[in-house]
């Protein structure tokens, strides 16, 4: 059974955007996790990318499914240009984007499906938003957590920081990755009950 029928006029499924920033002083920073997930797909399943979008573009199959992965390169705060141009591009409603991206209100590891909703005060959910002109898209929101007791940074230089080695990125990247394809593979409510309630 297909997840993602093919609408009239597109032959993509599923445009999997992943939010972060541009250059190499943000390639590893918690706020780029969206862009590490969408890295480890395209390794996966054998994507290339290229530049398209005012980002970077991997065309690629998961579970047999025609997925488009995509990078914005016009800063966080201005995600949604790019999501927009690309979903208009193959022709996909809403319902067939998956904003993959840090969330400071989970903690570290956690995971959570959902479709719809807030923006939490994210800056790049929020102009995905308002370049769709709805809320009605897919979200993989990944638990960053935020600074400990004691910790004088505040939450915006937290996001912005590199992970520590003793927070595993890479295993966080690969279980996000896992979702990602749980969600290709068996739909929305399936990966909400396998990954929502996971504790880290």
């Amino acid at each position: 059974m297909r997840l993602w029928p093919r609408r009239h006029g597109t032959s993509y499924d599923l445009l999997v955007a992943g939010l972060g920033n541009p250059g190499r002083e943000h390639a590893r920073n918690r706020h780029n996790i969206g862009w590490l997930v969408v890295d480890e797909l395209a390794r996966r399943h054998e994507g290339s990318w290229k530049q398209k979008f005012n980002g970077k573009l991997a065309e690629t199959r998961i579970d047999g499914h025609k997925v488009a992965l995509l990078k914005p390169e016009t800063y966080m705060n201005d995600s949604g240009r790019s999501v927009r141009a690309a979903m208009q591009f193959f022709k996909l409603e809403p319902d067939a984007v998956l904003v993959v991206h840090d969330e400071s209100d989970l903690p570290l590891a956690r995971l959570q499906a959902r479709l719809g909703g807030g923006t939490a005060g994210h800056n790049g959910v929020r102009s995905v938003a308002k370049h769709l002109g709805t809320s009605d898209f897919l979200r993989l929101r990944i638990g960053v957590g935020r600074p400990e007791r004691g910790d004088p940074r505040e939450l915006a230089d937290w996001v912005l920081a590199d992970f520590e080695p003793h927070e595993d990125p890479d295993a966080i990247v690969a279980s996000a990755a896992d979702a990602v394809e749980l969600l290709d593979a068996e739909g929305l409510e399936a990966t909400q009950r396998a990954v929502n309630t996971r504790r880290s």
